[in-house]
Formats: C-alpha cells, sequence, structure tokens
C-alpha cells in the first residue's frame, strides 16, 4: 500500500513541470484570421451570395450538370476560401484559390452527378473561409426521375 502511495505522490510532483499560466490566450494556434488577430468582425471580410440553394428541377438519372454561384466579398478585408467540400462523391466543387478583394467577385462552380441516384435529392458544399463565421453553407437540389429502361 505503501509502495503505491509513494508512486502516486511522486507521479503527481513529477507531472507538474512548474510553469506559470498567467491566464493569457495564445493565439498562435487559431488559422482563421477572424478569429486569430482580435480585430473587430467589420474589419473583416464578408461573402454575400446572390443565391445560397439552387434548384435543377426534374432530371434524368446519368444527367451531369453544373451551377455556378456567384458572391461578392463585401467586407473589407481580402476574402480567402481556403476549402469547399460536397457533402457526397456526386457534388464536386471548384473555388477560386486565389484572395478575392474587397469589392470584387467571383464564383464557385458545382457540378452535380446524378448517376445512380432517384428521387428528391438535396446536396451541399461547405465553405471555409477567414470570414466570421468561417464556414458557409451553399446547397443544390434536384428531382432525378429513373428512365423506363433503367427500372
Amino acid at each position: 500500500m505503501n509502495k503505491v502511495l509513494i508512486f502516486v505522490l511522486t507521479l503527481a510532483i513529477v507531472s507538474c513541470n512548474g510553469t506559470k499560466d498567467d491566464g493569457s490566450i495564445n493565439s498562435d494556434v487559431v488559422n482563421n484570421s477572424a478569429t486569430a488577430d482580435g480585430k473587430p468582425a467589420s474589419d473583416l471580410p464578408e461573402i454575400k451570395f446572390e443565391e445560397e440553394v439552387y434548384d435543377f428541377g426534374k432530371m434524368t438519372q446519368g444527367e451531369k450538370v453544373s451551377h455556378a454561384f456567384y458572391f461578392k466579398n463585401t467586407g473589407s478585408r481580402n476574402l480567402i476560401i481556403s476549402g469547399a467540400s460536397g457533402s457526397c462523391g456526386c457534388t464536386v466543387p471548384t473555388w477560386p484559390k486565389e484572395p478575392i478583394k474587397s469589392g470584387k467577385s467571383e464564383k464557385i462552380n458545382v457540378v452535380f452527378n446524378s448517376d445512380g441516384k432517384s428521387g428528391y435529392q438535396e446536396k451541399t458544399v461547405t465553405l471555409i473561409t477567414n470570414c466570421e463565421p468561417a464556414t458557409r453553407v451553399i446547397r443544390i437540389k434536384a428531382e432525378i426521375i429513373v428512365p423506363e429502361t433503367a427500372k
């Protein structure tokens, strides 16, 4: 019993590394400049879409369609889209990799492949930006009609 108690006390003492915590928060680990630099939210980029949802309507199974989502940087800093991902492999976005200056417009192209899909479909594309909030979601919808020959 004494050996266990001595081991636990030794472990507790050794695990205290003697550093002081002054209560400050280190923002070096935050990669989103919207939160890391401490600037007020009004001094950040802002992404404003013409539309955030697009409905392709009825389409035949196997069709591949695309839509361009146009947006503008209405903020005061350069807008950076660091990533975009579709909710499944059938939804593939392409986005500008260069910073978008304040006041400038750009687009995100989304290609939807309806192969193997049927009925009502709603897919999302999630964007990672340097805005506040850092993530934005755009959506596409479609009703997939299965041809009689495929049934």
